[in-house]
């Protein structure tokens, strides 16, 4: 179902007098749109978007259903035509739809805001394994620690003390990580990595797709706290700053992850910008290949060749994760284990145009 002409719907649009949650703006203009506003509805009550669409057909052809904000719970119907999309304002608003589970839905008429820049999560499919991904180099290990070890490494770290972000919490060791340069002074050495974290790196030792020629003598980690709704802007961990090879420990709740590949080289952001900022890159869709995948709690992620140096990854700034249909509620925090080694010189990577040392 392709996405209309002007992009995806911006989540606040104005809806017709009732109007919905507090994220809509209200009016109670009487307004005339080929887009419909729908409330108890979507895949966080169990109805796909395709189940939603489906429905919405009988009264004319439907170009797009997108989420409207991220409950899960109310979409944006996008109809051809005004008149189809009166007529199933009509028939459905206020009413159990049997073919919907019997939900009562509460329709309203949406203009929508164009935002050509906008990229709906919808869009691309969210892969549960990396093969499915078909990015070179990425790598997804589940079940990478047991329950217990993940306890024992989340009570390892909150007896330790936090760094606290704009708005997320973070620890270093090994080397501090300078976010306003996105690199690390090597001069300032902070010390052996903790002793907690020895199992992880036994562990990694053993991790499949790995010549054995690899240098594995890794001796940075940085620890980030993620609480619901918090990701990371769209980022290549600096080629100067570390070696090939990048690992991901996902801990206490899941995510989504989702790369990016732009066609005309890299997207470097300005270096006084922050990675935790929700927007920082160029939106236009049409420039970059998107891919995503599930991150499970306790599951490690390897970032290594093109996946490591060619495609810029981020975490959406989402307090739910749609999978498949299926609705996941990002838990109360994440914790991730980054684990990496520190460059010493120039990056002499197969992939100049993303490269900061080949630029």
């Amino acid at each position: 179902m392709g996405l209309p002409r002007f992009g995806p719907p911006n989540p606040k649009a104005v809806v017709g007098d009732d109007g919905g949650d507090s994220k809509t703006k209200k009016t109670n203009r009487v307004i005339s749109s080929p887009n419909l506003y729908v409330a108890n509805c979507g895949p966080a009550v169990g109805l796909s978007h395709d189940a939603i669409a489906s429905v919405f057909a009988s009264f004319g052809h439907v170009r797009g259903v997108y989420a409207a904000d991220d409950s899960g719970a109310r979409v944006i119907v996008c109809y051809d035509n005004d008149s189809c999309a009166a007529a199933a304002l009509s028939a459905l608003h206020g009413r159990p739809c049997p073919q919907l589970a019997s939900r009562t839905l509460h329709i309203r008429s949406s203009v929508l805001q164009p935002s050509p820049t906008t990229v709906n999560s919808s869009s691309v499919q969210v892969c549960l394994s990396a093969s499915e991904t078909a990015i070179p180099g990425l790598y997804l290990l589940p079940d990478f620690v047991t329950p217990h070890e993940q306890q024992e490494l989340l009570a390892a770290v909150d007896a330790r003390p936090w760094i606290s972000l704009a708005k997320r919490r973070v620890q270093h060791y090994g080397y501090q990580f300078c976010y306003q340069t996105r690199n690390v002074n090597t001069k300032q050495h902070l010390g052996a990595l903790p002793s907690f974290v020895s199992p992880v790196l036994e562990r990694v030792l053993s991790f499949p797709n790995l010549s054995d020629a690899t240098d594995l003598s890794l001796d940075q980690l940085t620890v980030n706290e993620y609480p619901p709704g918090v990701g990371l802007s769209p980022h290549i961990d600096t080629h100067s700053a570390f070696e090939g090879l990048i690992f991901s420990l996902s801990l206490a709740g899941p995510c989504i992850m989702e790369f990016r590949r732009y066609t005309q080289g890299a997207w470097f952001p300005k270096a006084c910008s922050s990675i935790d900022t929700e927007s920082e890159s160029p939106e236009n869709g049409t420039n970059f290949i998107r891919k995503a995948i599930y991150l499970p709690p306790r599951s490690m992620l390897l970032l290594s060749g093109e996946a490591r140096f060619a495609w810029h990854h981020y975490i959406p700034h989402h307090k739910i994760d749609i999978v498949n249909d299926s609705v996941i509620k990002r838990s109360s925090r994440r914790v991730s284990f980054t684990l990496r080694k520190v460059r010493t010189g120039p990056c002499q990577c197969q992939f100049p145009q993303y490269c900061d040392s080949q630029r």
